[in-house]
């Protein structure tokens, strides 16, 4: 639970580092004059690209964290699935186990009955 609550609030806080400056589709260093001519236009789209460039590595990074994440919790819920499966092995054969049991006992007690029976016959008889 506790990786969970940490992987959302990662996810959070880039999410909020993404749409920090109110806009999130304007990119950096945007200039509307920039396409009236070539130069300009090579100047921002180098600009843009640096900008992009630092954008991208908090991304992938950001992205990576969450792998990672990911990775951790699906072998946590591996190993949660391998002890449930064990508990579930044990219960059944403790389950049989018991089941078996109940019948030696009812026979058992059968058993005791019929002697019990047997026993006052033949005190009748002798009387």
């Amino acid at each position: 639970m506790k990786k969970i609550v940490l992987t959302l609030s990662v996810l959070c806080a880039f999410t909020g580092l993404a749409f920090a400056d109110g806009n999130a589709f304007t990119p950096l260093n945007f200039n509307d004059t920039a396409y009236g001519t070539s130069s300009n236009t090579a100047s921002a789209v180098n600009t843009l690209s640096d900008g992009e460039a630092v954008g991208n590595g908090n991304i992938q990074n950001a992205i990576q964290q969450l792998d990672n994440a990911q990775i951790d919790i699906r072998n946590e819920l591996l190993n949660v699935k391998t002890k449930y499966a064990d508990v579930d092995a044990q219960y059944k054969l403790v389950k049989t186990e018991r089941a078996s049991l109940k019948k030696q006992v009812n026979s058992v007690e059968k058993r005791i009955k019929e002697i019990d029976k047997a026993k006052e016959r033949i005190r009748k008889n002798m009387i």
